[in-house]
């Protein structure tokens, strides 16, 4: 549950629809919540104006600026501006919380006995995974420079990057539960209404 998110577009006068006067179109916010990075689409209250890049609250309890969050939003859905905003806001929330994200890089694990976490970021494979183990083992990394001269040090050539969630206790499946658990997780991934399938099962 996001409690605070980041405006991406701020529309006084609403979508703008064919067939739909002016007079009826309500304000309406984009914006993406700060813990899970939620596309949210937000009704403000009446006499509110909101600034891209606003923190507002949308947890439970009184909010000063935001009357409810209307539905969550697909990439697609962003207007250009929140498409646009988007990866400033995005790189705002993580150098904010840069332990957070250094900590996937000294912690990461394997996910199954084929796949680590490390493997999961473009460009970097096996060969490379293995040297960023190698890097930390001598020395932890304590920020995104320190990444960085490791991954350029060893001729990565970083194009792109994406965001993964990973849990902090996994629970080991084995035999036939793991069977199970991937049937499981081919069914949400198989539902078009799902964006992202995170678990935190450690196949044995």
């Amino acid at each position: 549950m996001e409690e605070y998110a980041i405006i991406l577009d701020y529309l006084p006068l609403g979508y703008v629809k064919e067939g739909i006067p002016t007079y009826k179109r309500k304000p309406v916010a984009q914006a993406i919540g700060k813990e899970e990075f939620t596309l949210l689409e937000l009704i403000p209250k009446e006499n509110v104006s909101l600034d891209i890049h606003q923190k507002v609250y949308i947890g439970s309890g009184k909010r000063e600026e935001i009357s409810r969050v209307n539905r969550r939003l697909k990439y697609d859905d962003l207007t250009a501006t929140a498409k646009v905003e988007l990866n400033y806001v995005i790189e705002e929330i993580i150098k904010a919380k840069e332990d957070k994200f250094i900590e996937f890089f000294n912690e990461a694990g394997p996910i199954s006995t084929r796949l680590h976490q490390l493997e999961l970021l473009p460009g970097i494979g096996k060969k490379h995974m293995w040297d960023i183990i190698k890097a930390r083992k001598e020395k932890p990394f304590e920020n995104f420079e320190d990444v960085r001269k490791a991954i350029m040090d060893k001729g990565i050539s970083v194009e792109n990057a994406s965001l993964q969630w990973v849990p902090k206790n996994r629970v080991a499946v084995s035999g036939e539960d793991v069977e199970k658990v991937m049937k499981i997780i081919e069914m949400f991934e198989d539902n078009d209404d799902v964006q992202n399938v995170y678990h935190n099962a450690d196949f044995q």
